[in-house]
């Protein structure tokens, strides 16, 4: 097994970072949290709302499992999705060709392929992967990217604050929430009181709901 790869409790896998030395999705079930944090309590919630045309940016790319969830849906409840996500240290595609995401979820040929070319397509550049998904991945950092619309819901899955503590800070999320649509929300697995409370001064309103496994808490906040 690659010293990358670990399965977490759901039986799916998730990435550990050499470099920030954390994993990229909960060791509890990688699965499990994003379904939870950010389909769940984001895509499903404006979906529910009758919002059926959604701009989705997400901090962390990753191993691109939230992209392909996010993907999944729009084609199960066909809602139109503009995604749009940045990231400062791809997943190298030979880990990628690792992850069990294509089994555990059961996927189809065309959903695997699809899987693939989200990590395979070309920074920087927006394509139609269907009628309903289109995506842009940005390579480069957050702190000195522009954003290039308004958007409906924020995907927030940075590393840790103990890892990466300037990205859960003031100037990363005012710019966020400036570009945030009004009843837009932002979901993360961090409920941390010092960024509750920034959020809250940017003029966020906060809610906590339960998280996922033995996780007692997430954040959704809204503008």
């Amino acid at each position: 097994m690659d010293s990358h790869l670990h399965i977490s409790e759901d039986g799916s896998h998730t990435v550990f970072s050499q470099k920030y030395h954390e994993h990229y999705h909960s060791v509890q079930g990688a699965l499990d949290e994003s379904v939870h944090i950010f389909i769940i309590s984001g895509l499903y919630y404006l979906y529910r709302k009758g919002i059926k045309t959604i701009n989705i940016f997400e901090m962390g790319f990753g191993t691109g499992l939230n992209a392909l969830l996010s993907l999944l849906e729009s084609e199960k409840y066909q809602i139109k999705i503009n995604y749009y996500s940045i990231e400062s240290d791809p997943v190298d595609i030979s880990i990628v060709d690792k992850l069990n995401y294509n089994s555990v979820l059961n996927l189809n040929q065309t959903h695997a392929q699809q899987f693939r070319l989200l990590h395979e397509l070309p920074w920087n550049q927006s394509y139609d992967i269907t009628e309903n998904f289109s995506f842009k991945k940005i390579h480069g950092t957050i702190e000195e990217h522009t954003m290039e619309t308004e958007v409906d819901l924020i995907y927030y899955d940075a590393f840790s604050p103990t890892t990466q503590m300037h990205l859960w800070e003031e100037p990363v999320h005012k710019s966020l929430y400036q570009n945030l649509k009004p009843g837009g929300m932002l979901v993360t697995y961090c409920t941390k009181g010092t960024f509750k409370r920034m959020l809250q001064n940017l003029g966020y309103k906060i809610e906590k709901l339960k998280g996922p496994g033995r996780k007692r808490e997430i954040l959704r906040a809204f503008k």
